[in-house]
């Protein structure tokens, strides 16, 4: 799958529903505008609808978009993507409580990891986190729903930090 190309929406947003309830997202275009465009092109073509939030971290963040995480093999998740990879855009962006950033890559075979943004994965900071800054590309923070990520950061999970009961997500685009 290649990088499609989005007609961005004046002032586009973003509401993820989960079981816990809705997370409503606002980007910065300014600072991301090919993480923006990518985000809201997966989401508009229904990717991110039926993947997980497959890690989560109490008091650091809650991280999904990986395509693997439909499958039922949990070794699995957190290792894919939808086949490209974005160069980063550092910015000065901080990554505080509520911020929305895009994960690297996963390891390669060298167990290094990757220069490059995900392509699809992203997480959401429980709490104010300055030792990603200028490493992950901000592109996003979230408006309302706070209450649903500190849920989702709560929920009983495994040693690999997955949830043991799944918290699948549906993500749709809205004009604010």
């Amino acid at each position: 799958m290649s990088a499609p190309v989005v007609l961005r929406k004046k002032n586009p947003k973003v509401v993820i529903t989960t079981r816990f309830g809705a997370i409503a997202i606002r980007f910065f275009t300014d600072v991301a505008p090919r993480h923006v465009d990518n985000f809201l092109n997966l989401a508009a073509m229904g990717f991110y609808n039926g993947t997980t939030f497959h890690r989560v971290i109490p008091g650091f963040i809650i991280q999904g978009g990986d395509p693997l995480s439909k499958e039922p093999d949990r070794t699995l998740h957190g290792t894919g993507g939808p086949g490209f990879s974005l160069t980063p855009e550092p910015s000065d962006r901080p990554h505080r409580r509520g911020t929305l950033s895009m994960a690297k890559m996963p390891r390669n075979e060298d167990r290094t990891r990757d220069i490059n943004d995900n392509g699809s994965q992203f997480f959401i900071c429980v709490e104010d986190t300055s030792s990603l800054d200028r490493t992950y590309t901000v592109f996003g923070k979230i408006i309302n729903g706070m209450d649903v990520v500190d849920a989702i950061a709560s929920a009983d999970r495994d040693p690999a930090d997955n949830p043991l009961n799944p918290v699948p997500m549906t993500v749709r685009v809205e004009e604010a």
